[in-house]
């Protein structure tokens, strides 16, 4: 039978249901057998001959059914349907080899009780399911002693399933040894509930069944259970602890498929059952949460098929560069200006979230039975059950319960329960997770127009009480969204970069968590601007719904723009009055402006003061923009907020603290007032360290303005052994120090200034690897340079602080590049990362000028890939076309940077003015940004993404 027989011509689109086909279809096992015959009896007297063309049958046999089942699901064929017909596929070569082996290689023709050999499926492959690349798990079961005939064939055909390319786990063992290990090892007797009978004695297989599943009886269920939930627990733990992460593990995550295994695998141990929607029998799942388990089952299978197809290789990971191509396969293409992998990662993360769903209804059913020991939110349970009842709740089994009848009653009553569920410290009961779940979308219109569901979730929400688990669980039921459709709108939604490390609602809970947690103190140490700041706050209520509104403009347009307008409505339907409202609007509409400015700005500038003052309008807006600020950036992802981040906002905020209490806006009273404060600093400096002052009073205001007194002793320290005077010889000084409370090695580098200094500086550390967070330049009147560069090494923690022979290296390039231009041709080039997750994006480079942003400089701001030298390449551009830099802003976003630049004219100092200078400097600039990376691979995403960006242009 031809390929063309049994598969249909592909679709333009996948079609809905579509059935593997019998694997006799594919592979006659009969016939395979005959052919091997054939082999051996050709061949007789050339047992390598033989074996070659035996190896060679079932190669094309097996090459067959591979190629054939990626087909199928290249038409639409589900992934445990490709993984069932992949596991038929293995069954039928395996009885071929095993057949050929102990026939026509090691025959046995009047076996003893020694030579009795069964083959059973373990693991993955014993539940019937193979993934494309997967390992192939084995046991061969002996009677009861090991004898020279078993090992030869148990030897020959694992070096005929290595010859066939498969890769084996294999365990050899009698019936009496597996119950023995799988008493003692949890791994062990996980396997074994797997076990799956192949070929071979029939006899031998069922008594090790019956022998097993008796003693299984006697083990302690109790202690195996929690083993699996604790294994579960560790693995979410090392792979990050949220189902949410944009690059997801498609096997090991949270809401992966290793979770569906876990339920399995407990389900088999306590109630016998070899498939999940078994469990409707035993009232664990209803039949509608097995539909569940089976969809999200089918669609996590499908990526993992399409992942091993597409990287050749046993790929878990679901990695930016996969994602376009996998979408793409899927049929998931772009919808009313939503890319298809978008779509394609929120359908992902939405059967990850029902697989999570699931989990907790199975894990509190144990609880229930007495298979696990209870989990509680808190130590105090609910004493007035009179005052719950009239809520239409209850207390049942130490967590929280709808009476019967209440959502009928009183549909509130759901949102009541979570609200109970924060202020008691109290877990939800699974029934009622359940029923929520099943009736959301029916309750969700009387909701949004019920003032007391609103008033139950505004009391929620600003609870002065940890509610991320709460809102967590809120979210899983479906009841945020059915209460705020606005949020419901970005469940699960992603967007496509390297910068944001979850899903949009993940990153807004996370937002509010960080909140949570200033206001409670516990991040006093870390974050004490923001915990001072947080008491003093009059509209909590508005800070708290904008945290929760921020993002959810995103996918329709500016994000900030399209955000304020949805958060309005929102605000109002909740029963905000029209001011409270209008302030939620004004902190959506304006949540990036604080970030933008601290970071892409220099805030000791008069004008990028008093714009952003102007834009604030008031102390209370300030306050609440920091902490919203805060909050959003340490709720992007870990490594995203750090010390130098803070230290720009706390400059902004002072900054801007001073003129909004000033009570005027105009530039020459903003410019007065940092003037006093710059004088202040310097007069307190010089009070508190007067055999320091000398060297840094000659600085003009921005240094003071940009500076605490801790960098302003260190600074004092280095500039001591730097001399310009006539006469004398030249003064270098470089310093580095890990910076205060941050992740980042600070590299100090005092020099007498001349052009191209700071570009020098920057291809300095770029020639060791590393990467610059942020650089500032400030020149005293005499005429010394002090740079001052971030750096950060590949793997994100601070540079050379594993390597001291680097750092040296780094210190020694520092030294040579401020003493002077160092000659053409002695710079080696920077390596380019070949990044295949980058390799992904495709980025367009811009390049804009601004000379109304600040008095005395033209900002450049500059945005393309990034990639390790690009400062040194941009800052090297500028000094040659005659550029002094004053200081830069690197801003890294996943894998987009923005940079930008202050900058005048070399020699006269004034701003670049000529539009045709302007023109060839952003010419030059944009050949920098455009320079293509000869280390990023072609990856399959990256080459759609190309053609389709050609198509676009």
């Amino acid at each position: 039978m031809t390929v063309e027989a049994i598969i249909p011509a592909r679709a333009a689109h996948p079609p809905v249901q579509m059935r593997a086909p019998r694997v006799d279809n594919v592979i006659n096992g009969a016939q395979l057998r005959a052919q091997l015959t054939a082999a051996a009896l050709d061949h007789s007297g050339d047992d390598q001959a033989a074996t070659r063309a035996a190896v060679d049958h079932l190669h094309r046999a097996l090459f067959r059914g591979r190629m054939i089942a990626q087909e199928l699901l290249d038409n639409g064929l589900d992934g445990v349907s490709v993984a069932r017909f992949l596991s038929d596929v293995q069954d039928e070569v395996l009885r071929a080899l095993f057949d050929y082996t102990t026939v026509h290689v090691f025959r046995a023709r009047n076996p003893t009780a020694g030579e009795r050999l069964s083959l059973l499926a373990v693991g993955g492959y014993g539940r019937g399911t193979l993934a494309p690349s997967s390992d192939t798990d084995l046991l061969f079961l002996r009677s009861y002693k090991s004898t020279p005939w078993a090992e030869s064939v148990i030897e020959f055909m694992l070096y005929r399933l290595w010859d066939l390319g498969i890769k084996v786990g294999h365990a050899v063992r009698t019936p009496e040894e597996c119950v023995r290990l799988a008493r003692e090892d949890h791994t062990i007797r996980t396997a074994m509930l797997d076990a799956r009978p192949l070929l071979g004695d029939a006899e031998l297989a069922a008594r090790f069944e019956t022998q097993f599943r008796t003693e299984a009886a006697t083990f302690k269920l109790k202690d195996y259970v929690a083993a699996k939930l604790a294994e579960r627990d560790g693995r979410h733990t090392r792979l990050g602890g949220s189902r949410y992460g944009v690059e997801p593990n498609v096997k090991e995550s949270k809401g992966g498929l290793r979770d569906l295994d876990s339920l399995g695998w407990i389900a088999n141990a306590i109630y016998g059952v070899r498939k999940l929607d078994e469990l409707t029998t035993h009232g664990v799942f209803s039949t509608r949460e097995a539909a569940i388990i089976r969809r999200a089952a089918r669609f996590l299978w499908t990526v993992r098929c399409h992942l091993h197809y597409l990287t050749g290789r046993a790929e878990e990971r679901l990695s930016f560069d996969l994602q376009p191509e996998i979408a793409r396969r899927m049929g998931y293409d772009t919808r009313a200006d939503q890319p298809g992998v978008e779509r394609f990662m929120k359908r992902y993360f939405l059967a990850a979230r029902e697989v999570g769903s699931m989990t907790r209804v199975f894990s509190a059913k144990l609880e229930a039975q007495s298979h696990k020991q209870p989990e509680r939110l808190g130590w105090f349970l609910p004493k007035d059950t009179r005052a719950l009842a009239q809520k239409g709740l209850r207390l049942r089994a130490d967590r929280l319960d709808l009476m019967p009848g209440a959502l009928d009653a009183d549909p509130v009553a759901g949102v009541r329960l979570f609200t109970e569920m924060c202020l008691r410290d109290v877990d939800v009961h699974p029934d009622a997770m359940q029923d929520l779940a099943k009736r959301v979308r029916a309750l969700a219109p009387g909701l949004r127009t019920s003032p007391a569901a609103s008033a139950a979730f505004l009391e929620l929400l600003t609870a002065r009480k940890p509610n991320y688990l709460t809102l967590t669980r809120m979210n899983d039921a479906g009841l945020l969204g059915a209460i705020l459709p606005e949020f419901g709108r970005i469940v699960g939604q992603t967007q496509f970069n390297m910068y944001h490390h979850y899903t949009v609602d993940e990153h807004s809970l996370l937002l509010l968590d960080t909140l949570n947690q200033i206001e409670s103190g516990a991040l006093a140490e870390a974050l004490p601007l923001s915990s001072e700041v947080a008491p003093k706050l009059k509209h909590r209520r508005a800070l708290y719904l904008a945290a929760l509104l921020h993002d959810t403009g995103k996918g329709i347009g500016d994000q900030q723009v399209e955000g304020a307008a949805v958060a309005r409505t929102a605000c109002l339907r909740l029963g905000l009055d029209a001011a409270e409202a209008e302030l939620v609007a004004w902190l959506v509409g304006n949540h990036l402006e604080m970030s933008d400015t601290a970071q892409r700005r220099d805030v000791s500038d008069p004008r990028t003061v008093a714009a952003f003052a102007q834009r604030v309008g008031s102390l209370e807006n300030l306050r609440l923009l920091l902490l919203l600020t805060v909050a959003d950036i340490r709720a992007v992802g870990p490594g995203v907020w750090n010390g130098w981040k803070a230290q720009l906002l706390r400059e902004l905020y002072y900054a801007t603290e001073s003129v909004l209490r000033g009570g005027s806006m105009d530039e020459r009273h903003v410019l007065r007032t940092l003037q006093v404060r710059a004088q202040e600093a310097r007069s307190s400096f010089a009070a508190a360290r007067p055999e320091l002052a000398m060297a840094l009073t000659p600085f003009p205001d921005a240094y003071w303005l940009a500076t605490d007194e801790a960098a302003r002793v260190w600074h004092a320290g280095a500039l001591s052994s730097c001399s310009v005077e006539p006469g004398a010889p030249v003064g270098v000084t470089v310093a580095s120090r890990i910076a205060p409370g941050d992740g980042a090695l600070e590299l100090l580098i005092a020099a007498p200034d001349r052009p191209g200094l700071f570009a020098d500086l920057a291809a300095a550390c770029s020639m060791e690897g590393a990467d610059i967070l942020n650089a500032a330049a400030h020149t005293r009147q005499d005429g010394v340079a002090l740079d001052v560069f971030s750096l950060i090494d590949g793997g994100g923690g601070p540079f050379g602080i594993s390597d001291p022979h680097r750092l040296a290296r780094l210190v020694a390039g520092a030294e040579r590049a401020a003493a002077g231009p160092q000659p053409k041709g002695k710079e080696a080039a920077t390596p380019l990362r070949a990044d295949r997750r980058q390799a992904a994006f495709l980025i367009e480079p811009t390049v804009t000028f601004d000379n109304d942003a600040a008095a005395e400089h033209t900002l450049i701001e500059v945005s393309g890939r990034n990639r390790p030298g690009l400062l040194r390449d941009l800052a090297r551009t500028l000094a040659e076309s005659g550029i002094d830099i004053r200081s830069a802003h690197v801003g890294t976003y996943g894998e987009t940077a923005c940079d930008v630049f202050y900058v005048r004219e070399a020699g006269q100092g004034g701003k670049l003015g000529h539009s045709q200078r302007r023109e060839d400097l952003a010419a030059a600039l944009t050949a920098v940004l455009a320079a293509d990376d000869p280390g990023a691979p072609r990856t399959p995403a990256r080459s759609l993404a190309r053609a389709r960006a050609s198509g676009n242009r």
